[in-house]
This record gives C-alpha cells, sequence and structure tokens, in this order.
C-alpha cells in the first residue's frame, strides 16, 4: 500500500506520515524497488494509533516513548499498558471537563435565549 493510501486509512496526512517516520515513531516501513513506502497492515495499525493518540491530546514525548518501548520488544508490554493507562485517566478527566463546560454554555445559552424572549 502507498502513502495515499495509508493516509486515507490512517486519518493522518502523508506529510504527518513522513514526519512520525523520521521522528522514529513508525515501525520500519518497506520501500518497493522504486523507492516509494510500502505500507504493511502492521505499519497502518501503528499510524492509526498514532493518529488517535495524537488527537487525544497525547504529548508526542509520550508518543515517543511509547514507540521506544515498541521496539524493545514483548517484555515491554507492561510498560506501555501503563502508558496507556495513564494517559486513558487523563481522557477520563478531560472528558469531565469537558461534560462541566457544556453545562455552563448550556446555561448561558439558555440566559440568553430568555433575554432576547424579553426584548420581543
Amino acid at each position: 500500500m502507498r502513502i495515499s493510501e495509508a493516509a486515507t486509512i490512517s486519518g493522518l496526512s502523508a506529510d504527518t506520515i513522513r514526519y512520525y517516520e523520521k521522528s522514529g515513531l513508525v515501525p520500519a516501513i518497506k520501500r518497493g524497488p522504486d523507492r516509494l513506502r510500502r505500507f504493511s497492515p502492521e505499519n497502518i495499525e501503528w499510524l492509526t494509533l498514532l493518529y488517535w493518540l495524537r488527537k487525544t491530546g497525547m504529548p508526542m514525548k509520550e508518543m515517543r516513548r511509547f514507540a521506544e518501548l515498541y521496539r524493545q520488544g514483548a517484555s515491554s508490554i507492561p510498560e506501555r499498558k501503563a502508558v496507556l493507562l495513564r494517559h486513558e485517566v487523563r481522557l477520563r478527566e478531560r472528558r469531565a471537563d469537558l461534560d462541566q463546560c457544556s453545562k455552563v454554555l448550556a446555561y448561558k445559552i439558555e440566559t440568553y435565549k430568555k433575554i432576547e424572549g424579553d426584548l420581543s
């Protein structure tokens, strides 16, 4: 699979994929005789994970650490799991904050609707 297909499937842009590859975030991507990248299912799975980790706010430093642990093999699974569990906790906290923000906005919107109704 070529980079354009990998980008479509993973949700990342081709430029981001190239950046992640240069940064060492992606396991080795093979190249064809034409020197173009050939993405394996493992590469696509990894890129998709990176997309969601970044989308959910994981810092690049942690993503690099996670990739480093992955390269260490199965012995690093407990630590990789711990990285993801810590991120999950942050997501739960963020979700709670967003829920509170939503309530505040809903209250304010209702306040403005009442004011507009009184002005009519």
